[in-house]
């Protein structure tokens, strides 16, 4: 795989902890809202600008674009953010308790993207797609990074272990516990040269990003007669992990209502199709297995899958969205559905327990994790996962580094 440096734009030691933020689409507008509180150069208000405007503005409005490039720009102008001095790439390691990951945050290209040589598991929503397109394009920017994965080299690990060696650009510590730090590497010849032992990369986090990076570029390469190739357009900005140091959360679900039965009932015909038990945890322990929480009590269901399904239909989100979701409780497309929602494992399984003790919901299923063989097995057979099927933790911030062009 082809990899580049590049000479973009990121914080200062002191505005670093003002600047950085979670990526736009794990909070919702009122959570950016309240993070981004007395912070006038956070990235929030750049990537989720409606919050710059009283509650209640359409996020898609074009005044909204305005305010992202307004704040962006200004972030440079104060000088919040500042531009390298020269191109490099960094190395990216994160922190969450005992778990660390070390990624290279580096360009890749747009062709590699649309030959799915970087190979995708998701769809995307098109409404959220013309949204980032639109920012990014006006913005001319890679606002956050693109999270990739790939199969461990021993060669790269041994790299990215020499430059963590020196002292590193930024080592900091967020609200959420969470310690991020970031080495420089200038002399990035060795690094960019491994790569070319990769065969493939799989996307992990950010299909929205990167589809709109590939789709900015198009755009920009039909507009321009002398389009080499090699242009900054071309390029996007990532990070890359080895896939064996992720962290997979469970990805959980919540249902707003029963479909029309009792939960004596539905419990009932969820037996027609899954051994049920009661029981005290709320944590799946095995694949195949998901545990309910219904009328005030947690339940394992054991799901069957057929020997020769096929790597998706193998997974504990699509049997159960096969089995139980759609012929019982009605959710017939979960992409479309707004009586379901998707809750990051993050926050735990009391929040889903809560969720249905106070009528916010009426059924809570906490799910095992998806694997990252499984993920790759399904890019790799060109398949794609069922929606909400992953959640990455730790999250990439956004602002420590932006691709510009």
């Amino acid at each position: 795989m082809r990899i580049r440096t590049f000479q973009g734009l990121r914080p200062t030691p002191a505005s670093v902890a003002e600047v950085v933020s979670l990526p736009y689409d794990v909070v919702s507008t009122e959570e950016a809202r309240s993070m981004a509180e007395g912070k006038p150069n956070n990235m929030l208000r750049v990537v989720r600008a409606e919050i710059n405007f009283p509650a209640g503005m359409d996020p898609y409005d074009d005044a909204v674009y305005r305010k992202a490039v307004e704040r962006f720009h200004s972030m440079q102008t104060e000088q919040a953010l500042v531009r390298e001095d020269k191109p490099c790439v960094y190395i990216y390691q994160q922190q969450m308790g005992q778990h660390i990951q070390r990624g290279v945050t580096a360009l890749c290209h747009v062709d590699d993207y649309d030959q799915d040589l970087i190979k995708k598991h998701e769809r995307t929503r098109v409404a959220k797609e013309n949204d980032r397109t639109r920012l990014t394009s006006e913005m001319s920017a890679n606002a956050g990074p693109v999270f990739l994965t790939y199969k461990e080299i021993p060669a790269i690990d041994r790299l990215i272990d020499k430059g963590i060696q020196s002292e590193p650009l930024f080592d900091h510590l967020a609200e959420d516990g969470i310690r991020h730090t970031v080495w420089r590497v200038v002399d990035a010849t060795a690094l960019v040269e491994a790569f070319v032992a990769v065969p493939c990369f799989y996307v992990a986090d950010g299909h929205h990003r990167a589809a709109s990076a590939a789709r900015v570029g198009k755009e920009r390469r039909d507009a321009n007669p002398n389009h080499s190739g090699e242009e900054d357009y071309n390029w996007f900005m990532t990070v890359l992990f080895p896939a064996n140091q992720l962290q997979i959360l469970p990805y959980n679900r919540l249902v707003h209502h029963l479909n029309g039965h009792q939960p004596e009932e539905l419990l009932e015909a969820i037996k027609k199709v899954a051994v049920a038990r009661p029981v005290a945890q709320a944590i799946p322990s095995k694949p195949g297995e998901v545990c309910c929480y219904l009328g005030g009590q947690w339940y394992a269901l054991e799901l069957s899958v057929a020997d020769d399904a096929d790597p998706v239909s193998r997974l504990d989100v699509s049997v159960l969205q096969e089995q139980i979701l759609a012929p019982l409780l009605g959710i017939a497309d979960p992409r479309t559905s707004d009586d379901i929602e998707f809750v990051g494992g993050i926050r735990g399984t009391d929040f889903l327990q809560d969720a249905v003790d106070s009528g916010m919901a009426a059924i809570a299923f906490s799910m095992y994790p998806v694997q990252i063989e499984q993920l790759m097995e399904i890019a790799d057979a060109g398949q794609i996962m069922a929606p909400k099927s992953t959640w990455f933790e730790p999250k990439l911030r956004s602002g420590f580094f932006i691709h510009t062009f």
